[in-house]
């Protein structure tokens, strides 16, 4: 229930924003079509931006216990043209949100879940979402 709030507030003081630019993003690299791989990552985690509470970003090679493409050599690639092109904006996004948030006692929590979120948007081909109470168990892509 606690879970269900959380999420509610987020969405409602400002995680629909973030969440919108991630799949902004998402979109501008679907346009471009070589940009797809990125695309995915964005809604991946444009979805977690929208309601954290209760998730938690992992490395897909940590969750399967294999590489795949985005974990691999071709995924520090991706992530380094990301971090150059919209990764450092997604980021400072974030960064400047959660600071806005830890102005109060209570927006704390929503200040982590931003810091969370800017780590993640530096690089985040090769990582996913799962389900905090099942880790290493659910996928939520």
């Amino acid at each position: 229930m606690l879970r269900v709030l959380g999420n509610i507030l987020w969405f409602v003081l400002g995680g629909v924003l973030m969440g919108l630019a991630w799949w902004l993003a998402g979109l501008l690299a679907l346009i471009t079509i070589v940009g797809i791989p990125w695309a995915r990552s964005c809604f991946v985690i444009g979805s977690f931006a929208f309601f954290p509470f209760g998730k938690e970003p992992v490395n897909r090679r940590d969750l399967t216990g294999r590489d795949d493409i985005g974990t691999g050599v071709l995924g520090l690639i991706g992530n380094i043209i990301w971090f150059i092109f919209a990764g450092i904006w997604l980021s400072i996004g974030h960064l400047m949100s959660a600071l806005a948030c830890f102005i109060t006692i209570i927006g704390i929590p929503f200040g982590i879940q931003h810091l969370k979120l800017a780590m993640i948007a530096l690089a985040p081909v090769g990582q996913t979402v799962v389900r905090s109470d099942a880790r290493f168990n659910t996928r939520l892509e």
